[in-house]
């Protein structure tokens, strides 16, 4: 049966509804009809509406998937695995995420997906934010990863999506980042949340970081993910939430 699939898409391990129509050559209603049937006879996958995962022939649906991060850089285009799944591949967290966190610039509407009984978040950010990325080989495919210190400073944006700050700062402390990129990336991400977070951390954990001076009269919280509570920092204009004892 797997001789009905063509060659073209044979060899992919991800395809989508629009390659397979170009690799048949038949109209779209026909072409759902024999997706449906290679699904059925346990050739293929469905990922998500028009996404589909080839098994191959030596392995049986149900049983067969791929690394999460290949299946997750089909899900939206352009992407990058970013926040706390970045934090695990480049081994500055303890923690494993239940969570694959993808970035990207797209618009795509779902923001929570499920495949294969994994969890994806989608995290759209403006063009700007979009940067410091890496390839990383996995399953015979080049995915793109956050770099070690745009990981770092995208939790220090976001800290909701990696744990919080703490995980963060414990990756600012074991990770030996290059301090002018994290400085650079500071900057380009336009988050002053970002550079007065960057600047008490790096100040607590003896790291020196060239940032600007915080030029405003407003607090906001070192971990927006904790109680609101917390002392007053005046040099970086926070209110220090999270217990960082530890750290220092």
């Amino acid at each position: 049966m797997r001789k009905t699939l063509p060659v073209q898409l044979a060899r992919k391990k991800i395809f989508t509804i629009d390659e397979a129509e170009e690799a048949f050559n038949v109209d779209r209603e026909s072409l759902r009809v024999t997706l449906s049937r290679l699904e059925h006879q346990g050739w293929l996958e469905r990922l998500e509406n028009g996404k589909y995962m080839v098994i191959p022939l030596t392995a049986r649906k149900g049983e067969y998937t791929l690394n999460e991060f290949t299946i997750g850089s089909e899900l939206v285009k352009p992407y990058a695995i970013s926040y706390w799944s970045a934090l695990n591949h480049h081994g500055l967290t303890e923690q494993i995420p239940g969570t694959v966190f993808l970035q990207t610039t797209s618009r795509k509407k779902r923001r929570e997906l499920q495949v294969l009984g994994v969890r994806y978040r989608i995290v759209r950010v403006a063009e700007h934010k979009f940067f410091g990325l890496e390839k990383a080989w996995i399953d015979d495919t080049h995915v793109n990863v956050t770099d070690k210190e745009k990981t770092i400073i995208d939790c220090l944006d976001h800290p909701e999506h990696c744990g919080g700050v703490v995980e963060a700062a414990k990756a600012l402390r074991n990770g030996s980042p290059d301090t002018g990129r994290l400085s650079e990336y500071a900057k380009r991400i336009r988050n002053s949340g970002v550079v007065r977070r960057l600047g008490y951390l790096s100040s607590l954990l003896g790291i020196q970081v060239d940032l600007p001076t915080i030029a405003t009269r407003s607090y906001l919280y070192l971990d927006p993910t904790m109680p609101k509570t917390g002392e007053p920092n005046a040099k970086w204009k926070l209110i220090v939430n999270a217990e960082l004892g530890e750290l220092e």
